[in-house]
């Protein structure tokens, strides 16, 4: 559609570079096969959405790239001891997210063999702890699964396009809102639309004063 190319095209010209999107880190999923290589990137975009999350990304960078230098594998990072764990998350607040990474790392290499689960809505195949939406971004960017994610970006992006007055808490608006966004990932490239959403709600359509005039989207909305 004219959205998603419009997506993709702003996407390629204005991410951020950031340490879990660098070749050295993550590759393109076409590229991959479902082997040794995506599962470090699983692990790379897992570490990364869990940072993010009630962090601001300029702070995460630093850790993210500690975190990967010190347990570059999901294997490392369920032999290491919590406390070390803590260690290296401390500053980033929210200890529980820590704690959770460690037991869903043990999950998944002793109950999973140590490889990702690849589906996004069947939760149950999941360590316990890991929502749809981690669920979602691991299993489209990494995997090119076509689901979309949801986050407080996206949400308020898709509000803004579809015009959404209803409080964004209440279920009917939920649901609708991973709708709309399964439906702009059902693409060639999932993964870039559902990072595309997100950049553009954190960079142009922001909470305050966003700027409409360098949106790919605004003819749109």
């Amino acid at each position: 559609s004219a959205i998603q190319h419009a997506l993709i095209q702003w996407y390629h010209q204005h991410q951020r570079v950031l340490p879990w999107r660098q070749p050295s880190v993550r590759r393109s999923a076409e590229s991959m096969t479902h082997g040794q290589d995506s599962n470090t990137m699983a692990y790379a975009v897992w570490i990364s959405e869990v940072m993010c999350q009630q962090t601001q990304i300029s702070v995460v960078t630093d850790y993210f790239e500690r975190w990967i230098a010190k347990w570059p594998t999901v294997q490392a990072l369920a032999a290491a001891q919590l406390s070390d764990v803590h260690q290296a998350w401390a500053g980033l607040g929210y200890y529980s997210r820590a704690t959770r990474l460690h037991e869903a790392a043990q999950y998944i290499v002793n109950q999973l063999d140590g490889s990702f689960p690849t589906v996004a809505r069947l939760i149950f195949c999941w360590p316990p702890g890991v929502g749809p939406y981690t669920a979602s971004a691991v299993a489209s960017i990494v995997f090119a699964k076509r689901v979309g994610v949801v986050d407080g970006n996206v949400n308020r992006v898709l509000s803004r396009l579809g015009g959404i007055a209803v409080p964004l808490t209440q279920d009917a608006a939920k649901k609708w809102m991973w709708r709309q966004a399964d439906t702009l990932a059902d693409h060639a490239a999932p993964g870039q639309i559902n990072q595309a959403m997100m950049e553009l709600g954190a960079l142009i359509c922001t909470p305050k004063s966003p700027q409409c005039h360098a949106c790919p989207l605004a003819e749109h909305c």
